[in-house]
């Protein structure tokens, strides 16, 4: 992971789980392991947010709100299903509701498999994630100033 210009914001959504990783996701959060000393800050808006951090599968009633909260982040943007529900549907899957994973209904960049998930487990996800956040930013700033090239624009 290069230097990174800002913070990092991470939403975390509930999709429906048991919530076993979302008890896990906060225990990161806690001093023990301390997911902040990345830079990292837990928001609850998504449009200040650069990581969606998804628990639980996708069902029916939260389809579109997973798919909403999607499009407000700004571009560049990751998601990090974390959790055996948020990456195949876990043992839901086979429940009439229940779509599957998080992928089913939005790209998914970083898969954390458990049941649940492991706290380092978490912070390991959330820090590749960064590394695929940077590399995402790059791949903007490049395809700006070709547009920019392209244009005759001073960059």
């Amino acid at each position: 992971m290069s230097y990174m210009t800002k913070s990092p914001w991470v939403i975390h959504y509930d999709a429906s789980s048991c919530n076993g990783c979302d008890i896990e996701v906060l225990a990161a959060l806690t001093p023990v392991y301390d997911l902040e000393r990345f830079g990292i800050i837990n928001t609850g808006n998504p449009k200040h947010a650069d990581v969606f951090l998804v628990t639980g599968s996708v069902n029916e009633q939260n389809r579109a709100v997973v798919k909403n909260i999607y499009d407000q982040i700004p571009n560049p943007k990751v998601v990090v299903a974390v959790g055996i529900c948020a990456t195949s549907g876990g043992v839901f899957r086979e429940c009439y509701n229940v779509a599957g994973g998080i992928d089913k209904i939005i790209p998914v960049d970083v898969y954390v498999p458990g049941c649940a998930a492991r706290p380092e487990s978490i912070i390991d996800g959330v820090v590749t994630a960064l590394g695929i956040l940077d590399a995402k930013r790059q791949a903007m700033k490049e395809k700006k100033s070709e547009n920019a090239g392209n244009r005759g624009d001073v960059v």
